[in-house]
């Protein structure tokens, strides 16, 4: 989730070469001219009577779901064209970077977290969707607008549950012990348990933000940040969270640790709640068995109020190179691979929360518990939408925070000097 500097200024430098993308209707590198953004996408390329090959990137684990996919989109197009459909592997998470690092030789098509999606289309690097209101009424609102640039739809909903809540274990907690972290604290200091979180993501971390009326968000460069997390006014002041985080870490049974140490807990009996995402579902599950519970994220206390967490809400979606020599073809195989069919064929054999609205009503999807959670938390959260300086900044403070504040340093110097880090306007 982070921004390297690296990658913005590739994406500046593309954007600022490039001629063409999908989004502009302007000449492509190679001299022939395309239509613009938002055009028909039309038939198959016509001046094209060879083999339509595309390249799709994804990891390895979705091979299997993606190649039926792939063998449907073929059989509904049979006759239109001759395909030559390539898988290649490749992390989600690197999507952006490998994508700007060399556009030109990279995949027609290629799933995308929401987070990257500025940047590559800062570089020009994708299209804009063709039919963008109806991919809009197919999709979960937020979803659409997580896929969407400046009100330009720019890649085609996959997923929605790339978010975080709770999970719990159901043989030490009730339903009403999960509801406050006051509560949950408390269960698992008696148990001798631990509860997780890691405070040195601030991905994490805006969770106790984001209800509190403090306001943060990305500026309309799209690189730097504005925030007030330090402010002296209002109900709920900075120091006013520090306060609360630093009761929290000193709570016997709270433990600051990435998702790898949360797991490693889950396993050995250690931890029976922690804040992750749905990606650990099934390892939470093997663990847990029955017992295994997943909610929304927890109030938490703080200058003597209840306060929700909040959350930064996560979607994934498919993109089309905008150099892609088969684009028809290639946005055609992006929205089939994301249609309801297929998501609701990727929620059952990956257990991936759909972000089409009929695939994700469905009685299916509403009994997973992580999937429940994700759409419950979904309330008190909002799209990720950061400038590069955030991350450091909170790491930092998530750090200090977590170990008790050590160097017994003024809380508001320490508010002072995060937001002064996020709304730097240097790269950090």
């Amino acid at each position: 989730m982070k921004k390297s500097f690296l990658s913005c200024i590739l994406a500046a430098m593309l954007c600022a070469l490039s001629l063409s993308g999908c989004g502009n209707g302007s000449t492509q590198q190679d001299g022939n001219t395309k239509g613009a953004a938002g055009g028909q996408t039309g038939e198959a390329e016509a001046a094209d009577d060879g083999v339509v090959t595309l390249r799709i990137w994804a990891e390895d684990a979705n091979f299997p779901v993606l190649t039926k996919m792939i063998e449907s989109f073929k059989e509904e197009h049979a006759g239109e064209a001759e395909f030559e459909i390539i898988l290649e592997q490749a992390a989600d998470s690197n999507c952006k970077d490998s994508l700007l690092n060399d556009v030109h030789n990279a995949a027609d098509i290629f799933p995308l977290a929401d987070d990257q999606l500025t940047a590559v289309v800062a570089g020009g690097a994708v299209c804009a969707v063709p039919d963008p209101e109806k991919i809009r009424e197919a999709n979960l609102e937020e979803a659409a607008e997580a896929a969407s640039v400046n009100d330009i739809l720019y890649a085609y909903p996959m997923t929605a549950d790339n978010g975080f809540f709770l999970y719990y274990d159901k043989n030490y907690f009730t339903e009403a012990d999960v509801q406050t972290l006051d509560g949950i604290l408390a269960v698992a200091e008696a148990a001798g348990k631990q509860v997780t979180m890691d405070w040195a993501s601030g991905w994490y971390l805006y969770a106790f933000f984001g209800n509190t009326g403090l306001d943060f968000g990305i500026n309309d460069d799209g690189v730097t940040n504005y925030c007030n997390w330090n402010s002296t006014d209002g109900p709920i002041k900075g120091t006013d969270i520090a306060e609360a985080m630093l009761a929290i870490s000193a709570n016997p049974a709270f433990k600051n640790c990435v998702d790898a140490d949360f797991l490693a807990g889950v396993r050995d009996g250690s931890v029976i709640a922690g804040v992750s995402g749905a990606w650990n579902a099934m390892e939470v599950k093997e663990a847990w068995g029955a017992d295994y519970g997943a909610v929304k994220l927890p109030t938490f206390t703080c200058a003597g109020q209840q306060i929700q967490m909040s959350s930064f809400t996560g979607y994934k979606m498919m993109a089309v190179n905008a150099y892609s020599e088969h684009r028809e073809w290639a946005l055609k195989l992006a929205e089939w691979l994301t249609n309801e069919e297929n998501q609701t064929l990727r929620f059952v054999e990956r257990n991936q929360g759909p972000s089409n609205k009929n695939a994700a009503a469905s009685d299916e999807v509403k009994q997973v518990p992580a999937i429940r959670a994700v759409i419950e938390q979904s309330q008190f959260g909002r799209v990720q939408r950061v400038g590069n300086n955030y991350w450091n900044p909170c790491l930092e403070f998530g750090e200090i925070m977590a170990e008790g504040n050590p160097e017994q340093l003024a809380l508001q110097d320490i508010m002072d000097n995060l937001v002064a880090g996020i709304t730097a306007s240097v790269v950090q």
